[in-house]
């Protein structure tokens, strides 16, 4: 191999070799780097080194130079600084609609953004077995489908199914047709909202569909799910069951403010009401699982209004209280 084809590799070896293995307890020395570069039968003095070094940190490779018997080189800034690698690591082993391979492998990609020792480190916490994750492989490239399908402007076509009481898929009979317009996650589930000829806006989880494929037919026109009509429509819908949207004002305890701003946003209006209890007015699609998510709060939480909404709310409970 002709020598200025093996400095060409060398500077691609020194930065990759410290990107994956030096840290600020573990610099990286010359000795080192030259062993490394011989194991790819690239021959290297201690002073290229030096040279080598200093041409990645003009480059705008942040490397930090240690001095002594102890010193080296290690990378002091990367991509993602580990708490942000923390935090992404742990979104994906939460998620449910990932399978456990799929969290895996992201989680394994995610580790190679930072040295092996903190690789090591953050492995040791992580736990992907024992949570109830997506059984569908394929979601990963579902959601890719959709996407370009989206980007394209066109429909997409899929089989839909079910479990059965042994957990095996049971599709149903007949292969659907739908304008993608957006994914959603909501309740640990990724679902994809799209408008159909047969049902108007229709949400689908993207975990139960198979068989996904990009249409030559153009997406049909929908403006309720167009720009920031889709946010509007995502934020009052309710763990993606369709209902009748109203303005529904509600009574919450105090204790319960976080839980309403983290559902609603900051800039929903809160109204105190006494020194225990505020009010507050919002668009949302009255569902059981509205209904269920205001109930589960037991007395700290009550809708006031409108009485269609408070009808709805006690035929719930009765329904509810009838199976004991």
């Amino acid at each position: 191999m002709p020598r200025s084809y093996d400095q060409k590799l060398k500077l691609l070896y020194i930065r990759d070799y410290l990107q994956r293995n030096s840290h600020v307890d573990h610099p990286i020395n010359a000795t080192e780097l030259i062993e490394m570069l011989q194991d790819h039968e690239i021959k290297c003095e201690r002073k290229t080194i030096y040279s080598d070094i200093k041409a990645l940190q003009e480059y705008g490779m942040d490397i930090v130079s240690l001095q002594g018997a102890e010193g080296g080189y290690y990378v002091a800034s990367r991509n993602f600084e580990l708490p942000e690698l923390k935090l992404l690591i742990d979104a994906v082993q939460s998620s449910r609609y990932l399978t456990e391979q799929k969290s895996r492998e992201l989680i394994g990609k995610l580790c190679e953004e930072c040295s092996v020792h903190d690789a090591q480190l953050m492995r040791r916490t992580i736990k992907v077995t024992g949570r109830v994750k997506s059984m569908n492989e394929s979601i990963y490239h579902n959601i890719d489908y959709i996407q370009e399908a989206i980007a394209q402007d066109k429909q997409i076509s899929f089989r839909y199914f079910s479990w059965d009481i042994d957990g095996q898929r049971k599709y149903r009979d007949k292969t659907y047709l739908a304008s993608p317009y957006g994914i959603c996650q909501d309740n640990d589930n990724c679902y994809l909202v799209s408008w159909t000829l047969d049902h108007g806006i229709t949400h689908f989880r993207v975990d139960r569909m198979s068989h996904l494929r990009i249409s030559e037919d153009p997406r049909i026109p929908c403006p309720e799910l167009t720009g920031n009509a889709f946010n509007e429509y995502a934020n009052r819908t309710f763990q993606m069951y369709a209902g009748e949207t109203v303005n529904v004002k509600l009574r919450f305890h105090q204790s319960l403010i976080n839980v309403v701003i983290d559902r609603f946003g900051r800039e929903i209006m809160l109204i105190p009401e006494g020194e225990d209890w505020f009010s507050f007015t919002v668009p949302v699609a009255i569902s059981p699982m509205f209904l269920s998510w205001v109930i589960g709060f037991g007395d700290k939480a009550k809708i006031l209004r409108p009485e269609s909404a408070v009808e709805a709310c006690r035929a719930l409970c009765r329904q509810a209280l009838s199976n004991y």
